[in-house]
């Protein structure tokens, strides 16, 4: 080999180890590393935007000392999910560098727009950061990135599960609940009509059955069951819209008890998502649900509440009458 080949080999070597030691993940450090956030303490915190990589977002924010949806009419949020997230963003620490390249963002998915999750934290005194939360490169090991700074490090202390931008992870969705053993009666009205059953001693039975008609309990129990326990998909605020459509609801429902009745009234169905407007009359707040809960109460139809007739058997013919 002549030496100038030599020379050109070397070099090439040399650009090779250099790129691979700027560009490989480092393993974990067993200690060292100052904190991503040096300036951030999770008591600190008084609002949290997290957004995804399908352009939804959710805002919280710190009410006294517990934790709401500022968008849906300060609904109540789970403030021990959302300090035990705040308290993972204060542990990720800088000890595992991959890179100080901001070519690598979009491929790591940490990119100011091309990302996995994004969370917008506000603190007190008008401070905040962006933290970039990236793609996993094995267990323990997500890719994050703080703010402007063009470096990436690998994380166990955080994933994107953790910044979940629907409402659903956040709160408590039981909307609406009413003992089961303490109702008498139940009234619904959709569109194809208006149905009411009454217990009678243990038994359920619909009213206005004519000669030759059965009652199918088990499909009423499936419908009282459902309309026992409401489960939103997100609150939507204390304000009623005109888009909600509660002024022409596509079903109600009422559950009387002894002492009382409660009300659902369901509304529109959205065109993105397919879920449905509701409203009890336990709660201020207008919530949405998902569509096979909604179509339970607008869907339903006098014959789903009855046997159906016995069907003869092909070939079967008549008995004589002697």
């Amino acid at each position: 080999m002549s030496r100038i080949n030599q020379i050109l080999a070397i070099t090439l070597v040399a650009q090779v180890a250099l790129a691979a030691f700027l560009f490989w993940p480092r393993p974990a450090a067993s200690g060292g590393g100052g904190f991503l956030l040096p300036d951030y303490k999770a008591a600190d915190v008084t609002r949290l935007t997290i957004s995804d990589s399908e352009g939804k977002t959710l805002a919280l924010a710190k009410n006294g000392e517990n934790w709401v949806l500022p968008e849906a009419g300060n609904f109540p949020a789970d403030s021990t999910k959302v300090t035990s997230l705040l308290d993972k963003i204060e542990k990720v620490r800088t000890n595992r560098l991959v890179t100080q390249t901001e070519g690598s963002h979009a491929r790591l998915k940490v990119a100011a727009d091309d990302f996995n999750s994004l969370l917008d934290i506000g603190l007190k005194e008008g401070a905040g950061h962006k933290l970039y939360i990236g793609s996993s490169a094995g267990a323990s090991a997500t890719h994050v990135r703080a703010d402007d700074r063009p470096e990436v490090y690998l994380t166990g202390d955080l994933t994107s599960f953790d910044a979940n931008a629907q409402a659903s992870a956040w709160i408590n969705t039981l909307y609406f609940t009413v003992p089961q053993t303490a109702t008498t009666g139940l009234t619904l009205e959709n569109a194809n009509g208006t149905f009411e059953f009454v217990k009678e001693g243990e038994k359920w039975t619909l009213k206005g059955l004519k000669a030759g008609e059965t009652f199918n309990e088990n499909n009423f129990t499936s419908l009282f069951s459902q309309a026992s326990g409401i489960n939103m998909t997100e609150p939507l605020g204390q304000t009623e819209e005109p888009t909600y459509g509660l002024d022409k609801p596509l079903a109600t429902v009422r559950l009387k008890t002894a002492d009382k009745t409660y009300t659902l009234t369901i509304g529109a169905k959205s065109d993105e998502d397919n879920s449905y407007v509701v409203k009890s009359s336990e709660s201020p707040y207008y919530v949405r649900v998902a569509e096979f809960t909604a179509q339970n109460f607008t869907e339903k139809k006098r014959d789903d509440f009855l046997q159906p007739p016995p069907t003869a058997e092909p070939g079967a013919e008549a008995t004589p009458a002697p």
